[in-house]
């Protein structure tokens, strides 16, 4: 079965300006709201993945589109992102200005077998790890929200800006699934 194309873009936009897609405003958002914004997303995501037989299915897309990914292969790699969010976040807040190797989201879809994972147990992941990184988020205070880290392609962050940047990737996700199912239900008929 042919895999989505690699996801190339540089979304640090996304921290400027509100995104044309989900409609992510980060400028609407204090730092400090993140953590309670993604718990919300955990719990949106478990809905998501208690949606029967639609949890696994591709969406449909146009003739010589290249496939989008399932509501389950986007819940697994939201699971994944809030894993490594902690991680880093973790880094950031105990060492002076961490860089950061390169995670490839891609790669890691294909490794893990994102399609054939169970969605009960990635729900529970999520969750979890969800929580781990809300967790952190909660812990901040002052001058923390300044600490620096540093992607292996140069993007710097700050804290609160690695936040901010963070809540975009489920809560972008989650509007990618909303469309998927759309077009499955529009092409089931």
């Amino acid at each position: 079965m042919e895999h989505p194309p690699p996801d190339t873009k540089n979304w640090t936009w996304v921290l400027e300006q509100q995104c044309p897609e989900c409609g992510f405003d980060a400028s609407t958002v204090s730092p400090e709201e993140v953590a309670g914004r993604v718990r919300a997303n955990a719990a949106a995501w478990r809905n998501v993945l208690n949606r029967g037989s639609l949890v696994d299915r591709r969406p449909p897309v146009p003739a010589g589109q290249p496939p989008k990914w399932s509501a389950l292969e986007y819940g697994a790699h939201v699971r994944d992102v809030y894993a490594l969010a902690a991680e880093r976040l973790m880094r950031m807040l105990k060492k002076t200005a961490p860089t950061f190797a390169n995670w490839d989201q891609d790669a890691a879809a294909i490794e893990s077998d994102y399609r054939s994972q169970d969605p009960n147990k990635v729900s529970y992941d999520l969750a979890v790890n969800a929580g781990k990184f809300a967790d952190l988020l909660d812990k901040v205070r002052g001058d923390q929200w300044q600490r620096t880290g540093m992607r292996s392609d140069g993007s710097a962050f700050t804290v609160a800006s690695f936040a901010l940047y963070l809540l975009h990737d489920p809560v972008h996700h989650l509007w990618d699934v909303e469309q998927g199912f759309e077009a499955i239900k529009e092409a089931s008929g």
